[in-house]
């Protein structure tokens, strides 16, 4: 009988990404993407020595009743509000996530829906597929420029820095508002300046959210954030579904009081709102921002860390790079 520790992956991963774990671990790795049910993951949970998971896998106390041989869960995104951290610390679980290694793909990507929603990207490819070019009007198909306008982001971690750090190549006058101002240094390092929510709001023609889901950010932007900003003014969303009350800015853009949005994350994703899919001036996508080739394999290495150390295994051993409950190492919950 194999001593090697027990490892489940609950997202399907490249198979040579997972090829030289299986020198060192009993890996059972999920063959295609899918959801489990709280029942399900107990189970799987029950037999393993650790766990690599994703965003849509919901672990608190219930999963994890009466487990004494789980040690660690790695969590393969920078988010974990999908992971009961109390609930794990309490049973003796250490829990990690992929912090670092996905900033500047984010920030391209966050780039890359503004860009697509203000110059019509999306709409305009789906006109041209559908055999509706025959030739444009010059006044057809305006969008607002990008260069030389404002970018507010509300949320200024390492990845809004990033955002801002690209503001420079279109001439933008950056905003922000953050929990707690950037030092001096950092300000003028990316050449943002700090105003409260409200003038944030009033302020930009492009707004950008990128802070993390707890119970004070939940639909930290709704009808009366909303009511502030220019009508000719753009939401993207790259952060958590939660952040923004989508029924609030479904009504804004009924009523043109918001140019357009762009959103890679949703409140019930996968399940994506109705209205905001009739929406032309909306660009949609699948909580993507992170996918890029580099940065997936980045994030799964770094998780497969995580496991490697708190396992007393490779360079980390006893000391996991990115543990959010480091307390919890050594201590297991009694049967």
């Amino acid at each position: 009988m194999s001593q090697k520790p027990k490892l489940w992956i609950s997202r399907a991963l490249f198979p040579e990404w997972i090829d030289p774990v299986r020198e060192w671990a009993d890996v059972d790795a999920a063959a295609e993407e899918r959801a489990y049910s709280p029942e399900e993951l107990k189970r799987k949970l029950a037999g393993v020595d650790a766990a690599m998971v994703g965003l849509s896998d919901r672990i608190g106390a219930d999963e994890v009743a009466g487990n004494t041989r789980l040690k660690v869960i790695a969590n393969l995104g920078v988010g974990y509000n999908n992971l009961d951290i109390p609930a794990l610390t309490a049973a003796g679980i250490v829990a990690s996530n992929t912090p670092e290694v996905l900033n500047e793909s984010v920030a391209d990507y966050a780039w890359a829906l503004m860009l697509a929603a203000a110059r019509r990207v999306a709409e305009s490819d789906r006109f041209v597929r559908r055999g509706g070019w025959k030739g444009s009007a010059f006044t057809a198909w305006l969008g607002p420029d990008v260069h030389g306008k404002t970018l507010g982001i509300l949320g200024m971690g390492r990845i809004g820095r990033a955002i801002a750090r690209r503001a420079a190549g279109f001439s933008m006058n950056v905003v922000y508002h953050n929990r707690s101002r950037l030092k001096p240094e950092l300000e003028q390092e990316v050449a943002a300046r700090y105003v409260d929510k409200q003038e944030l709001m009033r302020a930009s023609d492009f707004l950008i959210l990128i802070v993390p889901l707890t119970p004070e950010s939940h639909h930290a932007i709704g009808g009366a954030e909303l009511a502030l900003m220019k009508p000719e003014a753009i939401l993207v969303n790259v952060a958590r579904g939660g952040i923004v009350d989508e029924l609030a800015l479904v009504e804004a853009l009924h009523a043109k009081r918001l140019a357009g949005a762009a959103l890679d994350v949703f409140e019930g994703e996968p399940k994506v709102r109705d209205e905001l899919l009739a929406f032309d001036n909306v660009v949609l996508s699948p909580h993507i921002a992170s996918a890029s080739a580099e940065t997936r394999r980045a994030m799964a290495l770094l998780a497969i860390e995580n496991v490697k150390a708190v396992l007393g295994l490779g360079e980390h051993a006893g000391h996991p790079p990115t543990a959010l409950n480091p307390e919890a190492l050594g201590h297991r919950r009694a049967d």
